[in-house]
C-alpha cells in the first residue's frame, strides 16, 4: 500500500425528494488500499459510490483522481477513468450469456463489410474465457445469465468489474453476501492480487469478520454523514459497531432458550432427485431450528418443497401432526406456513408495489372478506404492522423497492404473521442487512419464538446460526449429515461437516 491518494471525495452531498442522501461527505482512499465503507443500510454509502461509479450526479462537492478534479456524469465516465463497480444487486442481462454481459458496451470489434466495425465474436468468447480462467471463475463463456445460480451470478459480475484493462479502483459492494468459503477465500486472493498491482479497492460490507481479514482503513457514515476513518487493526469490531449505529450493542443475538413445546414440522426421508435425499427432522413449537452447508447443499431446495413451491419425490412431511401431500403454497397458508426466502425482493415481496399492498398480498380475503379493496382498511392493517415491527418508512404509501433491506425483510415477515403462520422458514433472514438492522431481526426472532412459534432458519452465517438456534442441522451434498444442541454446538466442527469431513449420522 501507497501513502499516495489515489482518489479523494470532498463535501460530496445528495438530495432526493424529502431525503438528503448524503451531506458533506469527505473520503481519501491510497492507492493500493483496501478501503472499507461501512455504515447501517439507509447510511448512504451505496449512494455514494453510485456518484462514484457514474449511476447518480452530486448535487455539490469534488471529486479528484491523481490530483486532478474530475467530473463523472454516467457509468461510461467513470469506466473511461478506470473506476470499476460490482453491484450488491446484480446488473446482468439474462437472456444474453456471460461473454455479452462481460463486455456489454465494450465489446470487442473487427473492420466489416463497408469498412463498418462488428461484434469479433471470436475475441469476446477467447477474452472472456482467459478472464474467467485467471479469476478462478470455473464457467464456460457462453452460458445464459439466466441459467446461473445466485453465487455463480456475483461471480460474473467481478469478472465483469475486472474486465476493465484500465482499472484504477474497484468498488465492491457486498461481493460476499452469495458465496461459499472457498469462493471468499479466492475473491480475497484476488483481492490481494490487484492491491499489489496498485488497484485501490473501495469494500462494502456488514460482515466484521471479513474487515477484520481483508480492510486496511475504515470509514463510517451514518444518516448520511462522515463520522469518521480509523484503522482496521487498531480498531475493535465494537467501536466500528458504535460508530456505525451511534450505540453501543452489547449482546448481538440475546437468545432465550425455553423448554420446547408441542411437534410443529415433522419431514421424513424427503427426497427430490438430483436436490436432496433422505431427509428427516422436527421443528417443536418455540424453537429456532438452524440449518447450515455450503451453497449447494440442498437446504433451499428442502425449505422450498415443505413450502409446496417446489416438487419432491418422496417422503412424508406432518405439520402439527397431520400429513400433507404435495401441497401447494396457498394450501401451506392454510396450515399456518410462511416463508421467508432467501431473494426476498423477487420470490418475498412485489417490489414495485407499496409496502401497504405487500403486507396484505397473502391475506387478501382475511382483510377484505366482502372481496372490495378498501384503501383505508389497508392502510390501517400496514400501520399496525409497522408499528409492531419498527418498520423505519415514512409510511405505508411508499414503494416497497425505496426501503432498506433489512425493512424489506421486516414487510416480508408483517406478511406472513398477518397470515397468523405458526411456523415460519427463514431463507438467509439477515443477508446484505446491516449490525443495528441485524440485531432488531434477531430480537424479532426471539420473541417470535417465545410466542409459541416454531421458526426453520436457513443461514450461511455461522455465528448467526450458533448464536440463534436451539439445534443445529448440517447438509452436504443434499443430505443432512450432523446435528448440534446449542450447548455442544462447535463452529469447526460445523465447517469439518458442512464440506465432506465429518463423519456422518
Amino acid at each position: 500500500m501507497s501513502d499516495q491518494i489515489l482518489l479523494q471525495l470532498k463535501g460530496i452531498s445528495k438530495q432526493f425528494p424529502g431525503v438528503k442522501a448524503l451531506d458533506n461527505v469527505n473520503m481519501d482512499v491510497k492507492k493500493g488500499e483496501v478501503h472499507v465503507l461501512l455504515g447501517e443500510n439507509g447510511a448512504g454509502k451505496s449512494t455514494l459510490m453510485k456518484i462514484l461509479s457514474g449511476v447518480y450526479k452530486k448535487d455539490s462537492g469534488k471529486i479528484f483522481l491523481d490530483g486532478k478534479e474530475v467530473e463523472i456524469n454516467s457509468v461510461k465516465d467513470a469506466e473511461n477513468l478506470g473506476i470499476g463497480i460490482i453491484h450488491q444487486e446484480f446488473n446482468l442481462l439474462p437472456y444474453r450469456d456471460i461473454a455479452q454481459n462481460i463486455f456489454l458496451g465494450n465489446e470487442p470489434t473487427k473492420p466489416g463489410p463497408m469498412g463498418a466495425q462488428v461484434l469479433d465474436k471470436a475475441v469476446m468468447y477467447s477474452k472472456c474465457n482467459e478472464l474467467l480462467e485467471s479469476i478462478g471463475i470455473d464457467l464456460d463463456s457462453r452460458t445464459l445469465v439466466k441459467d446461473l445460480g445466485i453465487a455463480q451470478k456475483q461471480m460474473v459480475e467481478i469478472a465483469k468489474a475486472l474486465s476493465l484493462t484500465n482499472l484504477k479502483v474497484l468498488i465492491m459492494d457486498e461481493p460476499t453476501a452469495t458465496l461459499t468459503k472457498g469462493e471468499i477465500d479466492k475473491l480475497f486472493s484476488l483481492i490481494k492480487m490487484y492491491k499489489d498491482k496498485g488497484i485501490s479497492i473501495i469494500y462494502i460490507s456488514h460482515r466484521m469478520e471479513e474487515i477484520q481479514v481483508i480492510g486496511d482503513i475504515v470509514t463510517v457514515l451514518r444518516d448520511g454523514k462522515y463520522i469518521g476513518t480509523v484503522p482496521v487493526k487498531e480498531t475493535p469490531t465494537s467501536e466500528l459497531i458504535r460508530m456505525m449505529v451511534g450505540r453501543r450493542i452489547s449482546n448481538l443475538y440475546n437468545r432465550d432458550y425455553n423448554v420446547p413445546g408441542e411437534e410443529a414440522l415433522r419431514v421424513e426421508n424427503l427426497s427430490s432427485r438430483g436436490k436432496f435425499k433422505d431427509v428427516s427432522f422436527a421443528i417443536h413449537r418455540g424453537e429456532i431450528v438452524g440449518f447450515y452447508g455450503l451453497v449447494g447443499a440442498g437446504r433451499t431446495e428442502v425449505a422450498k418443497a415443505i413450502f409446496g413451491a417446489d416438487k419432491y419425490d418422496s417422503g412424508e412431511i406432518l405439520i402439527n401432526g397431520k400429513k400433507v401431500q404435495h401441497h401447494s403454497p396457498s394450501q401451506s397458508v392454510q396450515h399456518k406456513m410462511g416463508l421467508l426466502p432467501e431473494d426476498r425482493r423477487d420470490e418475498g415481496l412485489i417490489i414495485k408495489m407499496l409496502l401497504k399492498q405487500n403486507v396484505v398480498q397473502a391475506s387478501l380475503k382475511k382483510v377484505f372478506p366482502k372481496g372490495i379493496l378498501n384503501n383505508r382498511t389497508e392502510s390501517e392493517v400496514a400501520k399496525n404492522y409497522i408499528s409492531k415491527l419498527n418498520i423505519a418508512t415514512p409510511g405505508e404509501n411508499v414503494i416497497t423497492s425505496s426501503l432498506s433491506g433489512g425493512n424489506q425483510q421486516k414487510v416480508v415477515l408483517a406478511k406472513w404473521l398477518l397470515t397468523d403462520s405458526q411456523i415460519l422458514i427463514f431463507d438467509e433472514p439477515t443477508r446484505g442487512i446491516d449490525v443495528g438492522a441485524k440485531a432488531e431481526i434477531y430480537e424479532l426472532m426471539n420473541n417470535l419464538a417465545k410466542s409459541g412459534r416454531a421458526i426453520m432458519m436457513i443461514s450461511s452465517d455461522l455465528p448467526e446460526v450458533i448464536g440463534l438456534s436451539d439445534r443445529i442441522y448440517v447438509m452436504y451434498q443434499g443430505k443432512i449429515v450432523a446435528e448440534f444442541s446449542h450447548e455442544n454446538a462447535n463452529q469447526e466442527q460445523i465447517v469439518n461437516f458442512a464440506i465432506g469431513r465429518g463423519d456422518t449420522l
